[in-house]
């Protein structure tokens, strides 16, 4: 799964103690010196998910692609910059309902703002209580996996 590959792309770059910044992100996926257009197989390369997902992400309406005169698909910066989030919002469970009720969003204007903001605020409670819920599961693998004598890591007494 491609969200899978991506997730151990980032985390093995930034290692367990390194901070998770915007700009750090922006680095990952060379979005700091990126080219002025892109064809499918570069963006998919990029963000590590397949031109099939480009495509489905076109035709859900969440991303326009500009076509050049042999009807290739072109990728602008703004493209991309929009499917960094995208690619984001799906790796952390956003689902594509909420994702394409954001993009209208964002494609309607500035007045849509608070609504956006309220998404994004309710959708990081909601990675929050799954954090919490992913560290309670690491707790209780820790203890049995130190209940059959092995060794557990550094952050669990």
């Amino acid at each position: 799964m491609a969200t899978e590959d991506l997730m151990t792309r980032v985390l093995e770059t930034f290692g367990e103690d390194d901070p998770l910044s915007v700009d750090a992100i922006h680095r990952l996926t060379g979005l700091t010196e990126m080219p002025t257009a892109m064809a499918i197989t570069e963006v998919a390369d990029l963000l590590d998910i397949s031109p099939h997902t480009l495509r489905y992400y076109e035709r859900a309406g969440l991303v326009e692609v500009a076509r050049d005169a042999n009807g290739y698909r072109v990728y602008d910066a703004d493209a991309v910059r929009r499917l960094v989030f995208l690619t984001r919002m799906r790796l952390s469970g956003m689902p594509m309902r909420d994702l394409q009720h954001y993009i209208e969003l964002v494609d309607a204007g500035p007045d849509t703002v608070p609504e956006r903001l309220d998404m994004l605020l309710e959708h990081r409670d909601i990675i929050r209580r799954r954090i919490r819920e992913l560290t309670l599961s690491l707790a209780a693998t820790e203890y049995k996996i130190a209940t059959y004598g092995g060794e557990t890591g550094p952050e669990v007494v």
